[in-house]
């Protein structure tokens, strides 16, 4: 049975926007998983560990017959393939993939978490799933009594974003335009 994800790309070395277009094929490669839709690339100011390069984000929606545990191992396996290495704790890094939701379950395991906990803070995470879910209202976020509309709502207007073209084949930057959201 196929079950919606939604994971989070990230990457802040060589080059990101690359990276992040590599890392799309290669999940799509894999039998078991369907890309459906990807977000517009944002780039953001680093969060925790501040002395590295901008980082670029995604969100991509997947339709897969995974188990939430293998497309985590899946996501790890693109993540080496793509050379990540983990040296510092919220770091510089060729890639990173996290499951933000897997079929709007709570899954909270030793090794997985989701939703991503710390996703509702980080505005590179929320915008961009915001852009490709369809409703935002009636997206509920597990676990809580929450929707992703409201977490939106509760960015205000975030600094140190800016939302790129949606083409892998441009880089114009353009600022995110809050008039534009669904919320």
């Amino acid at each position: 049975m196929m079950v919606r994800a939604y994971i989070g790309l990230g990457s802040n070395m060589g080059d990101p926007v690359s990276q992040l277009e590599q890392a799309i094929g290669l999940i799509q490669d894999s039998p078991d998983i369907q890309v459906r839709t990807c977000s517009s690339i944002y780039r953001s100011d680093p969060v925790d560990y501040l002395d590295q390069p901008d980082f670029y984000n995604m969100v991509v929606e997947l339709a897969t017959t995974l188990s939430a545990e293998a497309l985590l191992r899946r996501c790890q396996e693109v993540e080496q393939e793509l050379k990540r290495v983990r040296v510092i704790r919220y770091g510089p890094r060729t890639m990173d993939i996290d499951i933000l939701f897997y079929d709007q379950l709570l899954i909270q395991k030793e090794d997985l978490e989701v939703p991503h906990p710390k996703m509702k803070h980080r505005s590179f995470v929320v915008l961009p799933l915001a852009e490709i879910v369809e409703d935002t209202e009636r997206f509920s976020i597990p676990g809580t009594n929450e929707n992703l509309c409201d977490w939106v709502e509760q960015m205000g207007n975030p600094r140190g974003i800016l939302k790129l073209d949606t083409t892998f084949m441009k880089r114009e930057e353009e600022k995110t335009n809050v008039e534009n959201r669904k919320c």
